[in-house]
Parts: structure tokens; C-alpha cells; sequence
């Protein structure tokens, strides 16, 4: 009868908007005195305001006080950046390896285990030849918090990378020793 894009239409205009009534806590107010006198407000009415007061306060520094534990710790929460021993270009994506230096290169001078301090300042990019300081250390980053890094069998000290093939790993070995099981029938 209607095409799929005006049936679809028809059934966005006919139904509810996701948009929805949503009420507000209640917060009591102070009584009010409608008197038409000019005496001033009781004692009762300037109470329950004091007391309403009183609660906000105190409702007020309690949340005060969470947020200021919540910023305590996230602030001990230190992403911990171990050297890689790699320096990039940032020209041209050629690495520098400490651990291989660049003798392999054309004209390289430089044998392993030469740290990129230890180069000469006017050291030059092998393949696009930009200056030392267009090389950009490559580092991982270990997430969590750094009094908690010693602990678990060394687990807390290793990148995502690191713990990800651990788990997978695991699982994958363990599938094979499933599996190994039938074929000993």
C-alpha cells in the first residue's frame, strides 16, 4: 500500500516523542503566613526554615566532602610511561632501535645498544635526513595506580597489550587441552 520510507515516516510522526515527563524531587518549603499584619513571622515559621536550612547544609558538605575523596583519588591514579628504547621520525615513521643502532643503514655509524642521549647533535634521520629533534620517543603506558604496581604476581606492572595476551592466551591453551582430551579416546 505506502512505501517503506513513508510507512516508516507515518509511524515516527504517530508515535510518542522520546521525550518524557520526568517530576522533580520534592524539597518542603517553609510554611508561608498569608496574614495581612505587619507583625513579623513566628518563631515556628523562622524554625522550620532554620531546620530546612540545617539539612541542606549538612546534605551539602557531605557531597562536598565525596567529592573531594573522589578528586584524592583520581589524583593517585598515575599512568605510568616505561621507555620503549624506540625513537621515531616524526617525518618520515623511521625508527631508531637503541638495540640495533643504525648500521644497517647507508652510512650508518652508530652500532648497538647506542642510546639516542648519547648521539651527536647533529645526528641526521637516515631515510629523510630532519634534524635530532624530529624524533619523538616511543613509550606504553601502564594504567593504575603506582603503590599498587608490585603487587600481583608482577600482572599490575604489564601494558594492556601484555595482559590481554596472558588472558586470551590462557583461554586458547585451555581450549586445546579441552580438546585434546577427546582425541584421547
Amino acid at each position: 500500500m505506502f512505501s517503506p520510507s513513508i510507512t516508516l515516516l507515518i509511524l515516527l510522526f504517530l508515535l510518542p516523542s522520546s521525550h518524557q515527563f520526568v517530576p522533580r524531587p520534592f524539597l518542603p518549603r517553609p510554611p508561608l503566613s498569608l496574614s495581612l499584619s505587619s507583625e513579623p513571622p513566628t518563631s515556628e515559621a523562622s524554625e522550620a526554615t532554620s531546620d530546612l536550612t540545617s539539612k541542606q547544609d549538612a546534605e551539602m558538605t557531605r557531597q562536598e566532602e565525596a567529592l573531594k575523596r573522589v578528586a584524592e583519588l583520581k589524583s593517585q591514579e598515575v599512568f605510568i610511561k616505561r621507555s620503549t628504547g624506540v625513537f621515531k621520525c616524526q617525518n618520515c615513521n623511521y625508527e631508531y632501535k637503541e638495540s640495533e643502532g643504525d648500521q644497517m643503514m647507508i652510512g650508518g655509524v652508530n652500532p648497538p645498544g647506542t642510546s639516542f642521549s648519547s648521539l651527536a647533535s647533529n645526528y641526521r634521520c637516515p631515510t629523510c635526513r630532519a634534524s635530532k629533534d624530529s624524533f619523538q620517543e616511543v613509550v606504553e603506558e601502564i594504567a593504575g595506580f603506582e603503590v599498587n604496581q608490585g603487587y600481583g604476581f608482577g600482572t599490575n606492572s604489564m601494558t594492556g597489550g601484555q595482559k590481554n595476551a596472558l588472558i586470551f592466551g590462557g583461554l586458547a591453551a585451555f581450549f586445546v587441552l579441552f580438546l585434546a582430551g577427546y582425541g584421547m579416546s
